[in-house]
């Protein structure tokens, strides 16, 4: 009880303060079937865990249990007394997130936009042909839904993950993985991309962020010393030149077809 009344006090000072700032996009909305309680603020905090690059690894900190990140059979039990634990929310948040990832690369394709990378093609045959998640939660049915998940996010070479921390998107194969050498995980470690892993996938859109992001660097560094100003000029070159790849190695739903 003492902590469902804490998650209510907190919405309502994050309500007061969206409000207080006039921010109305940021108040959290009522919850149609009663209070907030445990099983929404837990399926939130995976929400954001599983769209969030390392959100496994920043779990792991944020409640000291470093296995949650390293041993999924020891941490399926994390945040429950119950048989199920928060990676079991973790695991359909993930699969929805990588199913949305997939749609959107499809819908971004066929709009004519153009897409780059060793597993580009890989991905468009996935995101048209493969097989969709679909994973909206309702209680009764929540076991099946995760069990699903588990068999989707399973599918080697088959699961598309987006980065946007990276700027790009993994469809993870074990064995081209530059992020993990040894080829036993069944996720990518986002929080380690390899520039030219053979899972990369890149549209128009992350050459355009690519190059936001280095004129952001650029502008920074000339308010900065020497040595750290020539850092980040070296990595806003570093930017650019992934954009300029993208550029010369792109190709569009019209020259598939043509």
């Amino acid at each position: 009880m003492a902590v469902r009344e804490r998650i209510e006090e907190f919405v309502a000072w994050a309500n007061d303060e969206a409000t207080a700032q006039g921010l109305p996009g940021e108040v959290i909305p009522p919850d149609a079937y009663g209070g907030f309680g445990l099983a929404r603020f837990r399926r939130t905090l995976a929400w954001h865990i599983a769209r969030r690059p390392g959100g496994l690894v920043a779990l792991a900190i944020q409640y000291g249990h470093l296995r949650t990140a390293l041993d999924r059979d020891e941490s399926g039990r994390y945040g429950s007394r119950s048989r199920r634990g928060i990676h079991d929310l973790v695991d359909v948040e993930t699969a929805l997130a990588t199913a949305d990832a997939a749609a959107d690369l499809h819908e971004r394709f066929q709009d004519g936009e153009g897409i780059s990378g060793p597993a580009a093609r890989r991905a468009l045959l996935e995101a048209s042909t493969g097989p969709l998640f679909r994973g909206a939660l309702v209680k009764a049915d929540f076991a099946r839904k995760h069990v699903l998940a588990r068999r989707h996010l399973a599918r080697d070479g088959g699961v598309l993950y987006d980065n946007p921390h990276a700027l790009l998107l993994c469809l993870y194969k074990r064995d081209r993985a530059l992020c993990e050498q040894d080829g036993q995980h069944d996720a990518p470690s986002l929080d380690r991309c390899v520039a030219g892993c053979g899972n990369t996938v890149r549209t128009d859109q992350h050459a355009a962020l690519l190059r936001e992001r280095a004129s952001h660097l650029e502008r920074k560094a000339a308010r900065l010393p020497g040595p750290i100003g020539d850092r980040l000029r070296r990595n806003a070159g570093k930017l650019r030149s992934w954009a300029d790849e993208h550029d010369r190695t792109r190709f569009t739903r019209q020259e598939t077809t043509a």
